[in-house]
């Protein structure tokens, strides 16, 4: 792979987002045109509705209800007097940097997302981001169950995966009825898809 910062000639496999479909030409070498880079959704990070109301709660409670009580640690230990010795101050600083930082980086995820609402998606049948899987295991008949989710909102515990783990990457653009091979440290295993929801 190319290292050059903002090198456009060497283009990695990228995940179809629901009604996006990446050029049958795209290679390893494909150039896309002035018009791909304006109008792409692959240049946003995809996002279920949940996980960015989530966020924007976040944004709120950091802003309107962190952020003054930190400023007013932050004055109220700098009243205490010699900043060099004063931990209480270094530390309310410390935790201003934090939560400005985290209010920096959610606006800016914020700003990047493409927001999927599974229940607005077509359908028919077909595995996209946002949706919910059934499956099982071919050979132990295991059931499992998965919503396909950001990075960010990926949570194991709630079966929630994230579009990148390997499962979801086998499972994107495949159909209810089909069968999938999911590499894991036991070897290859086939999952076979039973249901698709969109909620």
């Amino acid at each position: 792979r190319c290292r050059s910062t903002g090198c456009r000639t060497c283009i990695e496999p990228r995940l179809p987002v629901a009604g996006f479909q990446f050029p049958e030409e795209a290679g390893p070498h494909w150039k896309p045109d002035n018009d791909y880079w304006k109008l792409s959704p692959m240049t946003k990070t995809p996002m279920t509705l949940r996980g960015a109301d989530k966020l924007r709660e976040e944004l709120r409670q950091r802003k309107s209800e962190l952020r003054p009580k930190i400023i007013a640690a932050v004055e109220e230990a700098r009243a205490h007097g010699d900043l060099k010795e004063n931990a209480e101050y270094a530390a309310a600083r410390e935790q201003h940097g934090f939560n400005e930082g985290r209010i920096t980086e959610i606006e800016a995820k914020l700003s990047n997302a493409q927001v999927i609402d599974p229940t607005k998606l077509p359908h028919n049948g077909k595995v996209v981001f946002g949706v919910t899987v059934e499956l099982v295991d071919s050979d132990s008949g295991e059931e499992l169950r998965y919503q396909i989710v950001g990075e960010d909102e990926a949570d194991i515990k709630q079966n929630l995966i994230s579009v990148n783990s390997p499962i979801a990457r086998a499972l994107i653009g495949k159909l209810e009825g089909d069968a999938v091979g999911v590499a894991t440290p036991r070897g290859t295993r086939e999952l076979e898809i039973v249901a698709v929801h969109y909620v």
